[in-house]
């Protein structure tokens, strides 16, 4: 491989250029205020009575101007050092340092949104969203590493107050203040003293398990936690080897999901309100809810109709709560009959729900008045769809229960075949991604982070010194990375995404035991600043273009979810790549075009996000 631009030539082009002489700053400064002066001075026509409004408007001009000369002078030095195209980007205000798009409930209900829809995702009614750099809190600090990151957070990188989380009434609550900087969640086995892993016991020997270590040979990989709290219980199953998805809704401050990402947990925005989740059916083996505060007896059970769609045959539904009333009970009770479910078990607050491994059922004449999906209705590209009262009975193969899957997390042949995937095709995916991995771990260090000193306290000597502990694969296709970084040890999970209109292997991804959710790339991610340490996409740029999408866009998402000193990998067509290298510059991104010897055509583009910005 060849590296295209010289680093150090790279690094003058956007940090060297002389200064604008002063005279033209001047000249910028005086011009606003003869323009001000002679907007006060205008005070002809109608206006002439209407002295406050004057002034707010050549106040707002004056503001205006300001802004403008601002600009201008960035520009006029990016001219002085021969490029007219780095004009580099703005930082948002403070108020965005937890900015996430698509949930302003205030646009919400002005664009007509009610009866609690105006809480929901709604990126149609995004409008003229903000080309600036969502920056971090002033006292942010970078994450610990795992393990003990995963227990500790600081303070100031999450938005939540010390009485939000002492007044919390969650069953998986445990926090307490170490310091006043410092958050612990106390998840070694000594320590834990809210009952998370007495629940999860619990829940295993309702299902008819000896201890939640068996959950794993019971067919139960994938966990979707509802309502999470802070994570505590999907962190204890993460040390179980199961994937368990945080799923919470959008919050100001004291997010569930931001919490849990915080710590290096799975976590994702979403909510049981009007529209489907981003994921098809059969997605989970179990889903879990543990005072999760979603109202199940509302809009005639179809919330509970939606769990059932995303719940694998023979998959669990885990609901505990002292907020269970006997009338709310009834009404689940009355509903599990027509969406064919079993209580198995109850223990105080605890109750578990199996859904049926016989699809008959929903066909049969027991199966009550809830009728059955048309086949649109039962698309497994679903994407943010509103939520159909119907009961989703796939005809496809991959109705399998959770009970007969092989011991073996390796996908089989029988299984790609399910799938409608080729055998070469789905390995070529698997030997290019391990390929890759190793090739990023060798190019990190040397091309970006060589200036990186080793940072005390750290036990692993091999590049990168900074840990990884979670991974974007922004357009994931059969999960050949997520594969890769399991095969090579590493303890970092990965949030698979399938660009809503590419070839829809989401359900190839689930099946294989991992998480991944759909996503349109035309959109904002819905997840939190800050709460990735690397993102990776192959393609993804030039896939984009197809669709008529903004790279400017996408890149500052990007921007937007990864964290200072993460780090970006970009695999695509040296068109893409090259105009995706002019915005890294304006971002402020370290970066390095990488020539790949065994493809012309193909280019790497390896960056990383700064933790310091002026």
């Amino acid at each position: 491989m060849d590296v295209r631009i010289p680093w150090w030539l790279y690094k003058l082009q956007i940090f060297s250029g002389h200064r604008p002489p002063r005279n033209w700053l001047l000249l910028c400064v005086v011009s606003v205020f003869v323009l001000v002066a002679l907007l006060s001075s205008s005070s002809s026509g109608p206006f002439n009575t209407q002295t406050t409004s004057v002034t707010r408007e050549v106040y707002t001009n004056y503001r205006r101007l300001k802004e403008h000369t601002a600009s201008d002078y960035i520009e006029l030095k990016s001219f002085s050092s021969g490029n007219n195209d780095l004009k580099g980007f703005r930082f948002c205000g403070k108020e965005r340092e937890d900015y996430v798009p698509c949930y302003n409930v205030s646009a919400n209900v002005l664009a007509g949104y009610k009866d609690g829809e105006e809480f929901d995702r709604h990126c149609e009614v995004l409008q003229d969203q903000p080309y600036c750099l969502v920056r971090p809190p002033r006292d942010y600090k970078t994450p610990l590493s795992w393990p003990v990151g995963r227990d500790v957070i600081w303070n100031a990188n999450v938005k939540i107050s010390k009485d939000q989380f002492l007044s919390s009434g969650s069953m998986t609550k445990r926090l307490m203040l170490l310091e006043e900087n410092q958050i612990s969640f106390h998840s070694d086995d000594e320590l834990i003293f809210d009952g998370v892993k007495d629940h999860s016991r619990q829940v295993a020997e309702m299902i008819g398990l000896g201890s939640d270590a068996e959950f794993w040979q019971a067919g139960v990989r994938t966990v979707l936690d509802i309502g999470c709290g802070f994570g505590s219980f999907g962190a204890h199953l993460l040390s179980l080897k199961l994937m368990a998805v945080c799923m919470a809704a959008y919050e100001l401050t004291g997010s569930q999901v931001q919490l849990s990402l915080e710590r290096g947990l799975p976590a994702i925005i979403g909510n049981f309100i009007s529209r489907k989740l981003p994921f098809p059916s059969l997605s989970y083996d179990m889903i879990h809810c543990a005072q999760c505060g979603v109202s199940w007896d509302q809009k005639d059970g179809m919330f509970l109709i939606e769990v059932n769609r995303i719940l694998k045959p023979g998959g669990y539904f885990v609901l505990h709560g002292t907020s269970i009333s006997t009338e709310k009970g009834r009404l689940i009770e009355e509903l599990k009959h027509k969406i064919c479910w079993t209580l198995i078990g109850r223990q105080e607050e605890t109750f578990v729900w199996q859904k049926t491994i016989d699809p008959q059922c929903y066909l049969s004449s027991t199966q009550g008045v809830i009728p059955v999906c048309r086949e649109e209705q039962e698309d497994t590209h679903s994407y943010y769809q509103p939520l159909a009262s119907c009961v989703a009975v796939t005809a496809s193969e991959r109705w399998v229960p959770v009970q007969n899957k092989s011991s073996d997390s390796h996908i089989t042949p029988a299984e790609l075949e399910i799938h409608g995937v080729q055998q070469d095709e789905f390995y070529e995916d698997f030997e290019s991604s391990k390929s890759a991995l190793r090739n990023y771990w060798s190019l990190l260090t040397p091309l970006i982070f060589s200036d990186h000193p080793k940072r005390p306290g750290d036990e692993d000597p091999l590049p990168p010194y900074n840990m990884i502990r979670n991974v974007m694969d922004m357009n994931a296709r059969f999960g050949g990375l997520n594969s890769a970084f399991l095969e090579a040890g590493k303890s970092a999970w990965v949030m698979n995404v399938v660009p809503f209109k590419a070839r829809n292997t989401i359900p190839l991804i689930l099946d294989q035991g991992f998480i991944g959710v759909l996503h349109d790339w035309c959109e904002p991610f819905p997840t939190y600043p800050r709460t990735y340490d690397m993102l990776h996409a192959n393609g993804l740029l030039s896939h984009l273009i197809s669709e008529g999408c903004s790279i400017t866009n996408l890149l500052l998402e990007m921007d937007r979810i990864l964290r200072p000193e993460g780090w970006v990998v970009l695999s695509d067509k040296l068109g893409p790549i090259e105009d995706a290298r002019v915005i890294t510059t304006q971002i402020r991104w370290e970066a390095r075009v990488i020539d790949l010897e065994n493809d012309s055509d193909q280019r790497l583009l390896v960056c990383q996000k700064p933790f310091v910005r002026k």
